[in-house]
């Protein structure tokens, strides 16, 4: 039986090494599936670390679980047998669940007992980065019955960096953004795929009958840092900063950067032992953070003030502020790179996770786990900033879950200037899911399901300031009336009035004056389900269809605003 690493990653962390039989690197993989196959709200945490190497060995991935390569390139990890999300958990193979997973730096190529076919079904929080899937028969990004050969659902995801030589099957994913990735061929769509420097992405002219927005080139990005290993020691890769990029960074070439060694300049948190106290003063003293797998209970916000500063979490590690504060506060720094976190809301009104510069792979969590609070999951006042696949998730389901018990106002709200989001999941918030003020934004693909549990429409309408009527319900995107430029593509915004039968009166709100800076390209919004009478009746600014519960009206599309 392979051993968790005990000295340096702690015990939910697991380092493989090709030597090891390849029994026993199965063995440990599947007991930890088993484990956490339907554990969607449980506090365990594991990272899966593969050294250079081949690996004949086939398993499953579930909850709270990271699995990575730690070679500096994907093709120096190989797992030649393959490594799945299935979604046999949920009835009908439905993957809408299938939550807080990750891969990462790795090539895989499947075998027979799979049909040469990776089968990784999942929805949101569940990132594919620097992936070589070597797959026969390529990537499905759903499940398939094995008995009745139907799709079950699955409902958003993010892919970057990767290369499938053979086709992406998306099958019933509705939703999905790929960045700086290439495939020999894209099968389908359903509601809304973006495409952002991505190699052989298809053509996105038919819109909304091919429900595709493409966009050559990718303007600003810093790939996120992972961790790897020289032989000897750990270290944590920083790729560079990169502008007007298509496809993936190591195709062609070694991904550009530096490495930062984890012995010496890193601080390895620990769930068991580490304290905000710590923390704080590691971060004082100039060192980098890498917290390992486990929740973690925030006395005070982590504070960083250095530029340069990288916090990178492994396994979901997950922050909860117990007193009411936010997680972490970051200074108007340059350089600064916070990476793989849950950030739960505690049982104290939180006001937000404050100021990151570049930031990657981050659930913001209210309720679902726990009862919790709070007013915005982020803040971003900073100008310059980048961000990287966010999913800021007002629990739908879980324990603590309903109007009165988690409440939130908004999922995120942008202060800064140049601010720019690849992959934007924002949902059930009860208000404005997004606010933007800052000028100069940039969104490249946004999801967000308005909440499905308004008591009443008195208790769900928005305006009514300086004398202004009030109107239905809250726009998931709202972009503010000072705001002269501002640019988004593939927006798509769904509702489901489970508990009353809502009425929202646009998806989207920007100026009012049609300003030339502000341009929307590709929104979409789709009536999911819900009672008899609940709506969205325009897609943005009073302007595109309405859909609510009639076949003929589910579903509505708008190509270009203004």
């Amino acid at each position: 039986m392979a051993s968790a690493n005990n000295t340096l990653l702690g015990p939910n962390v697991y380092v493989f090494d090709p030597s090891m039989p390849a029994g026993e690197v199965q063995e440990q993989a599947t007991k930890i599936f088993q484990q956490m196959e339907a554990n969607q709200f449980g506090p365990e945490r594991y990272a899966l670390l593969f050294k250079p190497g081949t690996y004949p060995v086939l398993f499953d991935v579930g909850f709270y679980t990271s699995v990575a390569g730690l070679g500096q390139n994907p093709d120096q990890v190989r797992i030649e047998g393959g490594a799945n999300v299935p979604a046999y958990w949920m009835p009908n193979r439905n993957a809408t669940c299938n939550f807080w997973r990750s891969y990462e730096n790795l090539a895989i190529e499947a075998s027979d007992a799979t049909n040469k076919t990776t089968t990784i079904a999942v929805s949101q929080a569940a990132p594919l980065r620097r992936l070589h899937i070597t797959s026969a028969n390529g990537l499905w990004l759903f499940q398939v019955d094995p008995s009745t050969h139907a799709g079950g659902w699955a409902s958003g995801g993010f892919m970057a960096d990767s290369v499938v030589d053979g086709q992406v099957l998306p099958g019933s994913q509705q939703q999905w953004l790929s960045r700086n990735c290439g495939w020999g061929s894209w099968a389908n769509g359903v509601w809304n795929m973006v495409f952002v420097g991505c190699d052989n992405a298809p053509s996105g002219d038919n819109f909304p009958t091919d429900p595709y927005t493409t966009i050559d080139r990718t303007p600003i990005l810093r790939e996120k840092p992972y961790l790897y290993h020289d032989g000897g020691r750990f270290a944590v890769f920083v790729p560079s900063l990169q502008r007007d990029t298509q496809g993936p960074s190591w195709k062609n070439q070694p991904t550009p950067g530096r490495s930062v060694s984890v012995e010496d300049e890193f601080h390895v948190a620990q769930s068991a032992s580490s304290t905000s106290a710590s923390l704080n003063e590691a971060l004082r003293a100039g060192k980098h953070i890498l917290f390992t797998p486990g929740v973690y209970q925030l006395d005070e916000p982590l504070q960083v003030t250095k530029a340069g500063t990288i916090v990178l979490g492994l396994g979901f590690a997950t922050l909860i502020p117990k007193q009411g504060g936010a997680a972490l506060t970051i200074a108007d720094v340059d350089g600064v790179t916070i990476a793989g976190f849950i950030v739960d809301a505690g049982p104290v009104n939180s006001p937000a996770f404050e100021d990151p510069t570049f930031l990657y792979d981050i659930t913001v969590r209210t309720g679902g786990a726990q009862a919790g609070k709070n007013d915005v999951g982020i803040n971003v006042h900073s100008h310059d900033v980048v961000c990287d696949q966010l999913w800021l998730w007002r629990a739908d389901h879980g324990p603590g879950s309903g109007w009165d018990s988690n409440p939130t106002k908004s999922g995120i709200v942008v202060n800064g200037d140049n601010v720019t989001i690849y992959g934007l999941f924002n949902e059930h918030h009860e208000e404005y899911q997004t606010v933007w003020n800052g000028q100069n934004g940039r969104v490249y693909f946004y999801q967000s399901e308005i909440p499905y549990d308004p008591p009443s429409q008195e208790r769900y309408m928005s305006g009514g300031q300086n004398g202004a009527a009030k109107v239905n319900g809250y726009a998931s995107y709202k972009v503010a009336d000072h705001v002269d430029t501002h640019e988004a593509w593939g927006l798509g915004v769904y509702s489901y009035y489970r508990d009353f039968p809502a009425k929202t009166e646009n998806a989207i709100e920007v100026p009012g004056d049609s300003r030339p800076g502000v341009k929307l390209h590709r929104m979409t919004t789709i009536w999911l389900n819900g009672l008899a009478g609940s709506e969205i009746t325009h897609i943005v600014n009073g302007k595109g269809d309405r859909v609510y519960g009639n076949p003929e009206g589910m579903r509505a599309t708008m190509n270009e605003f203004p």
